[in-house]
């Protein structure tokens, strides 16, 4: 890996780099998305159909979309039960996170008649996009539907690309099954994104879609937003480890890898005090690789998209990784909770040396849909917040509005709406 001094010219020019992965960077594919999801809006099932069996190469209709009980109880048999308890195991520990979130309604009453409060409501129908053809994501699945499920979601539907063969892979039925999807469709690409925006004749439109997936699903999700809701538009992977010489530098290269292995444009980071540190992550960074069988596009990410820096201060260290805004970051230094307090950008915190991030990505519990892109400044994980919407509550007596209602109209004069104005007054001009 290429070894820098950090400096402001070298941090500008990463993060324009990184910003070059942006979704929002590819407007070459956005027309070819438009007339895909134009054409499912206008023609539904149709089109939806023509596109799976276009760019899957299965052929789909109304009456093999919805993947049935008999194949979920098939997929059970091709998949073996110690990974099927791995599964049940990783659930647990996601779903006793994310119930830590819940939110409830309250109310707020005075003697004077006054009633305040807010309702929290599921929302009522959602979908999950999950990637499907050659690769499984099963934790994906996982950590989409369970927050869902737990927010109190009353219909979840997923959709996910077939194989050539009509068939949906085995691991992502066990885990749709496992996390409470209520059904499962065959259908990928900004196609299933249409779908679900605006409904066809097999799939319900939904209020909210989430879930990962290519450029096409994160240009689609973008275009359809308003008609629905999203979780976010999603980037490449990344991590970002902030070392110091106390650092194993075998692990942290083993950590840099997993997330460059994703594809040729994740991004992996690594920014330290110690020049020692540094070098020797780089040589262990070329070992590895000749060792993994992704070495091949973990060496492509790594050459465009990897960087270790050497910072002069633990402070310029820290300074740097919250103008990344990492959507993994790792913490290993003599004291990572203290430098953890510093931190104000990053989608995930991992702190210690065996707070490795496939322990976020699969078991530890807390969602591994995270923002990219340096959006972690403003945007947070996926959660049961998303799941949610508020209704504000506001109920007054007589004798309360009657304190203040010169008030109120005063207010709404001063902003020339005389009607709001008329709305309160009419109550208190004696005309009834």
């Amino acid at each position: 890996m290429r070894i820098e001094k950090l400096d402001q010219n070298a941090k500008n020019s990463l993060l324009e780099s990184l910003l070059k992965r942006s979704p929002n960077s590819y407007e070459k594919y956005e027309e070819s998305v438009r007339e895909i999801l134009a054409a499912v809006k206008e023609r539904k099932d149709a089109a939806l159909f023509e596109y799976t069996e276009k760019f899957d190469g299965a052929k789909i209709s109304a009456q093999n979309i919805q993947v049935t009980e008999e194949e979920i109880r098939e997929a059970y048999e091709q998949v073996d039960d110690s990974l099927v308890e791995i599964i049940r195991k990783a659930l647990k520990n996601i779903e006793s996170y994310h119930a830590k979130q819940m939110q409830y309604s309250w109310f707020d009453s005075k003697p004077d008649g006054t009633i305040l409060g807010q309702k929290v409501t599921a929302l009522q129908r959602v979908g999950v996009y999950v990637p499907g053809g050659k690769a499984a994501y099963p934790s994906s699945v996982l950590m989409n539907i369970v927050p869902a499920k737990v927010a109190g979601v009353d219909e979840i539907i997923m959709v996910t690309p077939p194989g050539k063969d009509g068939r949906v892979t085995p691991t992502t039925l066990v885990a749709a099954k496992e996390a409470g999807a209520d059904r499962v469709y065959k259908a990928g690409g900004a196609q299933a994104i249409a779908a679900l925006a605006y409904g066809t004749e097999s799939i319900p439109k939904v209020d909210k879609i989430v879930g990962p997936g290519n450029i096409y699903v994160a240009l689609a999700k973008k275009a359809v937003y308003g008609h629905v809701s999203i979780d976010s538009v999603a980037g490449p992977s990344e991590i970002l480890v902030l070392a110091d010489e106390t650092a194993n530098p075998r692990y942290v290269a083993a950590d840099l890898l997993s997330q460059a292995e994703h594809d040729e444009l994740a991004s992996a980071i690594l920014v330290t005090t110690s020049m020692e540190l540094a070098e020797k992550v780089s040589d262990w960074t070329d070992q590895f690789i000749r060792e993994l069988s992704r070495g091949e596009i973990i060496q492509k990410s790594l050459d465009n998209y990897g960087h270790i820096l050497v910072a002069d201060t633990l402070e310029d260290a820290i300074d740097a990784a919250n103008e990344i805004a990492s959507e993994h970051m790792e913490i290993v230094t003599a004291n990572p909770f203290e430098v953890m307090t510093k931190i104000r950008n990053a989608g995930a915190i991992f702190i210690g040396e065996y707070s490795s991030e496939p322990l976020g990505d699969y078991f530890a519990g807390p969602n591994h849909v995270l923002p990219t892109n340096g959006t972690a400044k403003f945007f947070s994980p996926l959660s049961v917040d998303d799941f949610i919407k508020k209704s504000s509550i506001i109920s007054y007596s007589k004798d309360a509005l009657e304190k203040i209602h010169t008030d109120i109209e005063r207010f709404a004069e001063a902003e020339h709406l005389t009607a709001h104005a008329n709305s309160i007054k009419v109550r208190f001009d004696g005309k009834d």
